[in-house]
């Protein structure tokens, strides 16, 4: 079969494989009907997630039918539709029964104490072959998988494996209630998301902080507010609009691979240029750029910086967009100062998405127009750099696999 293949450094492949088997009789087979393209997959060729393993299939959100299953699966069987969660959890042990299905003690194969276990991703987290191919075994099926409704589509579908969770579980760790003014750092995907997940959640108002205008524009289409760092300093441009007091709250949506401002009043100085400079060289050691492909954000931690910033004193930050275990730069002690909570992690898909699949079947939200891009497998390795490039039109990329 067919999958998209992490090779090192800036070289991914779309290579034939071996189909997968059932290995443990908590797996299950699906073939992959729909698959996507996420920002985490860049940091993996870029290199500011490091310990990928070579041969790993990237990609962690698909949906598809389910062509075989192990003897401990008893919920689904072959010829089931179902969305499959980013993360893996056995929907046993005491933090799958809280809920805390991103933090299950069994998923990762690396033990308890290793922390989420998700597809497509580093040894750290597995490594678990992912989802950016023909067919996937699915881990611990029982609670990775989710049914799907006939009345929700492969696009609408895709979009509840990790982006809409994700989003809607940043909204929730920035604590977002009934009138709050959230500040959504970030307008890729997840960002869009983010300011959907606000509004839904109670947010009066929602401002968008990026430095890319297609992204920005679409962000004002969803009723957000929206801020260019390019042009105006975003932390003074939160505090005109909140009468200097600052948001309720703020989503960071953006993490290690965030970009500084190329002109106006927030470009850093020399000083803080260098600054950035030796964080990229911390998080990022085995960079490989290619021309203007795979390079990595140039400012990791201008996000955090700018959240606790922007936020009014004990305010809420949630933290949804990666970091790598390397980044160590944080602005604690302002954050301390300000009696900030702060609160960050990887999505609890498993108790998060049913309620999101149950919104979109009813009708009350249709995510399929967030999707900018489709491609088949075929193109997929064109489309992972137009994605990289930031090109316009190259926001959310859907990978049609089969029918």
């Amino acid at each position: 079969m067919k999958a998209v293949v992490w090779h090192g450094i800036g070289d991914i492949r779309l290579d034939e494989v071996e189909e997968p088997r059932i290995e443990d009789g908590h797996d299950a087979i699906v073939r992959i009907t729909r698959s996507a393209i996420c920002g985490t997959d860049l940091h993996f060729i870029r290199g500011t997630m490091s310990g990928m393993k070579e041969g790993t299939i990237l990609g962690h959100e698909a949906v598809g039918v389910v062509t075989e299953v192990g003897e401990h699966v008893r919920g689904f069987q072959p010829g089931d539709r179902v969305v499959i969660n980013s993360t893996m959890s056995c929907g046993a042990c005491r933090y799958c029964r809280d809920g805390h299905t991103a933090q299950c003690d069994v998923a990762n194969p690396n033990g308890p104490h290793a922390g989420t276990s998700f597809f497509g991703g580093p040894e750290a987290t597995g490594p678990v072959n992912g989802l950016q191919a023909e067919y996937a075994r699915i881990p611990w099926a029982q609670n990775t998988m989710t049914k799907l409704p006939d009345s929700v589509t492969d696009d609408q579908a895709i979009l509840l494996s990790d982006i809409f969770p994700t989003a809607w579980f940043g909204a929730q760790l920035a604590g977002v209630s009934r009138g709050d003014i959230v500040v959504v750092l970030g307008a890729g995907i997840v960002g869009q998301f983010s300011v959907v997940s606000a509004f839904k959640q109670g947010a009066g108002r929602v401002i968008v902080v990026d430095g890319v205008a297609d992204r920005l524009a679409q962000a004002r289409t969803l009723g957000a507010e929206v801020v260019d760092f390019n042009d105006v300093d975003p932390v003074s441009a939160v505090m005109e609009l909140t009468n200097d007091i600052g948001a309720d709250c703020v989503i960071d949506a953006v993490g290690v691979d965030a970009e500084r401002p190329a002109r106006g009043p927030a470009a850093p100085d020399d000083d803080a240029a260098a600054g950035f400079d030796e964080e990229v060289a911390q998080v990022a050691p085995d960079i490989a750029p290619q021309g203007d492909l795979w390079r990595p954000g140039d400012a990791p931690s201008q996000a955090s910086r700018w959240a606790v910033e922007m936020v009014a004193k004990y305010g809420r930050i949630g933290i949804i967009g990666v970091y790598s275990p390397l980044a160590e730069v944080y602005p604690i002690g302002q954050a301390m100062n300000k009696n900030l909570t702060v609160r960050m992690g990887n999505c609890d898909h498993h108790s998060v998405t049913p309620p999101l699949i149950d919104m979109v079947a009813a009708g009350v939200f249709d995510p399929t127009a967030l999707i900018t891009a489709h491609e088949s497998l075929a193109g997929v390795i064109d489309a992972y750099e137009a994605f990289d490039r930031r090109e316009p039109g190259w926001i959310k990329v859907a990978l049609d696999i089969g029918g």
